[in-house]
């Protein structure tokens, strides 16, 4: 993965304020910075570092292709900058002198030619900027002086050097006036002067410019009618939003309907009207309350408004999700924002991967999808699709989607990571064979993908590709997803089941199917759960195992085969640490880091040498220490306190990992130098964590569950794109 996609979930946006992005700087420290251009979108993270996404057409990405992408790639430089702005087809930044560097298309570069370039280059003429602002075609710039220079495409003026001439390197703005801001749109530009009064130039013929004339453009500077002293600005496509002290938002320009333009500034209408920054796209506006709430209104055809519709507005509506930002910005079909609590949304069109996740259109914020700096992860031991949960809360999914177990509200398998729908933050997972289940950090259960057995636990039959609440209004701390059933344990360490019971593996003493969580008998309190395919486990505080369900090949532990529909305890004195259950076997550690397993072993997963199973705990053979284990259908993984990987069992897609497809009935080292903190094994494939938060994969990629962005299998790790 790319080291520089790591800053993606550690954003902080600073002020960006038009259709193609302003920013501002330079300044002591980097604010970190999500920018949203026309058709592609940049990050700057706390390092200075630089990601993009989305269209490449021109190089605007900056990372030495024209390739697009729909995950961030690493700007090509090792320049730190301090700022940077996207605009129509190009993206620059400023560095923590001021100086500035382009990238992309040539009318943006300022740079004197009329090529494009893939990688930053440095904008020509010396100047130090201490502001720039994007537009469809051209760049504006302010000193700290407060003069503003222009360069780029100037077909109607907008450069304002009062002719329609096109200047490749920065050219002063006429007329002499000093600024505290600037914006720039498709063809005019707007500053707000040190006094408060605004002025504009450039292309009128939707009144984009706001002085009340007729729509002609004005080649130089032309004051906004009204009188209004203004502390913020943003040009958009063809119009243009500006605030003044008291946060009242005011617009001119181009409207479509209902009222039909305006040639000079109206005042923006609705229950909430009063904003403390503002941004304008293609034909859409947003802005952010002093509460930070976020509304937006105007055109919405990609969803760019985020209320979950695509239907235009022409007052403000709250964009769904009751989430908060600290700022906000709008490309031409799409908008991005950054949470109070750093994490960043997308949403709207997404034509050319702008939203940094799949070529799909989302009508409500998505948290964009970013792999390193994963904390959590999870696949399920008989499923196909893998889970994950970043520092921040994120859950992000991949693999098979039939039943819709990928939460994105697709029905389609993913061989790259895609967030989970509903903009909640996790604090634990769980994959089953056909559905997820996740526990926010508040403590609310929530379930989506298959749900014929019930095992969704909304009180209801049949799948949904989106989080849907379990029933009850219990408050857990962790969930466990199973074939047919889940489990969670409350707060008390109480555990609550519900699903098909077909094998007693909901745990109430009986085989009848629960649609609502239901307490498992025993009154036991356990510290971990897990689930198998028709069979569950768990862990005291002392560390005794208990396990219910289906029992043929001995799963339970309890020396026998006899199907159990209330906990059993494990057979034997052993105390362990933790458990992972696969399919039909079990296996644990000891606080030694012994590693003991028992049940099925038609394929060697109990490591023991042997093709025989086991109704009681038999240890591993080679007498290594393991610090995690994990069991997938037919193989089981360990890692040692080095962070090794050794895995055995079935290997017929590569699932061990050693470079072969050859099973194995004793632990063999798998592949290459890379250690790791946590692994996690599924049907026929496996996956592991870094300490850097890098996730690696092997083995069956059939419905791409190794994330990597294509199909097929891998004997050897392989990483999961970020």
């Amino acid at each position: 993965m790319r080291d520089s996609a790591s800053a993606i979930l550690l954003l902080v946006l600073a002020a960006a304020a038009n259709a193609c992005s302003d920013s501002t700087g330079p300044t002591k420290a980097v604010q970190p910075i999500i920018t949203a251009g026309r058709a592609h979108t940049c990050l700057l993270a706390r390092t200075g570092a630089v990601s993009c996404w989305g269209n490449n057409a021109s190089g605007e990405l900056g990372n030495g292709s024209t390739v697009n992408s729909t995950r961030p790639v690493p700007v090509s430089t090792g320049i730190v900058f301090n700022t940077i702005a996207a605009g129509g087809f190009f993206t620059c930044g400023l560095d923590k002198v001021g100086a500035a560097y382009c990238w992309g298309s040539y009318t943006g570069l300022g740079n004197g030619t009329t090529s494009n370039s893939s990688v930053p280059t440095p904008v020509s003429g010396g100047l130090r900027f201490s502001r720039l602002a994007l537009g469809f075609s051209h760049v504006c710039g302010l000193t700290s002086s407060g003069t503003a220079y222009c360069w780029g495409a100037n077909d109607a003026g907008q450069l304002g050097t009062g002719d329609t001439l096109h200047s490749f390197v920065p050219i002063a703005v006429a007329g002499g006036l000093s600024f505290s801001a600037v914006t720039a749109g498709n063809f005019h530009s707007c500053g707000i002067t040190k006094a408060g009064p605004a002025y504009c130039w450039g292309l009128n013929g939707l009144g984009q410019l706001g002085n009340g004339a007729p729509p002609n453009p004005s080649y130089v500077a032309v004051a906004v009618s009204g009188g209004l002293n203004f502390t913020a600005i943003a040009a958009g496509e063809s119009h243009t939003c500006a605030l003044i002290a008291s946060e009242a938002a005011y617009c001119w320009g181009a409207n479509v309907q209902p009222s039909g333009n305006a040639s000079t500034p109206v005042p923006v209408v609705g229950p909430v009207h009063s904003f403390a920054s503002i941004t304008a796209g293609g034909g859409h506006t947003c802005g952010l309350t002093s509460a930070a709430a976020a509304y937006c209104w105007g055109t919405n055809t990609g969803g760019e408004l985020g209320d979950s519709t695509v239907s235009w507005h022409f007052s403000p509506v709250a964009v769904k999700g009751g989430l908060t930002f600290r700022t906000i910005s709008a490309g031409a079909g799409h908008t991005c924002a950054l949470t109070r609590n750093d994490v960043p949304f997308c949403w709207g069109s997404n034509v050319f991967g702008e939203l940094g996740r799949a070529l799909e259109r989302v009508l409500v914020p998505t948290a964009v999808a970013g792999l390193n700096g994963i904390a959590t992860l999870t696949t399920g031991s008989t499923g196909s699709h893998n889970c994950a949960l970043t520092a921040t809360g994120i859950a992000l999914c991949w693999g098979n989607n039939l039943h819709g177990e990928l939460g994105n509200g697709a029905l389609a398998p993913s061989a790259v990571p895609e967030s989970v729908s509903g903009n909640r933050l996790y604090g634990a997972i769980s994959t089953g064979t056909m559905h997820t289940c996740g526990v926010t950090t508040a403590g609310a259960a929530y379930c989506w993908g298959n749900g014929d057995w019930w095992q969704l636990g909304n009180g209801s039959y049949g799948s949904t590709s989106f989080p849907t609440a379990v029933a009850g209004g219990l408050t857990f701390t962790t969930i466990a997803s199973g074939l047919f059933d889940t489990c969670g344990l409350v707060t008390s360490g109480g555990a609550y089941c519900w699903g098909s019971n077909i094998r007693g593996e909901v745990g109430d003493s009986t085989t009848t199917m629960r649609a609502t969580p239901v307490p498992v008998a025993g009154g036991l309190t356990f510290t971990l759960l897990r689930a198998g395919a028709l069979e569950m486990c768990g862990l005291t505080s002392s560390g005794k195992a208990y396990c219910w369900g289906d029992n043929p090949s001995g799963q339970l532990g309890d020396s026998s085969t006899a199907q159990k529909s209330a906990p059993t305890a494990v057979a034997g004195d052993l105390t362990f640490t933790t458990l992972s259950i696969g399919d039909s076997h079990v296996c644990a550690l000891v606080s030694a880091g012994a590693a003991y397993c028992w049940g099925a072993n038609y394929f060697g997963q109990l490591g023991t040498g042997t093709l025989n199973n086991s109704s009681s705990p038999v240890a591993v053979f080679g007498g290594r220490s393991f610090t995690a284990i994990s069991a997938g259908a037919g193989h089981t993984c360990a890692l040692t306190a080095a962070g090794v990987a050794y895995c055995w069992g079935l290997n017929t897609s590569g699932q061990l990992g050693n470079g072969t497809t050859d099973s194995s009935f004793v632990p063999v080292v798998i592949s290459g130098s890379v250690t790791f903190i946590a692994i996690q094994a599924g049907a026929g494939h496996t996956c592991a964590l870094t300490s850097g938060g890098t996730v690696y994969c092997w083995g069956d990629d059939y419905y791409g569950q190794l994330g990597r962005g294509l199909f097929g299998f891998s004997t050897v790790p392989v990483a999961v794109q970020s």
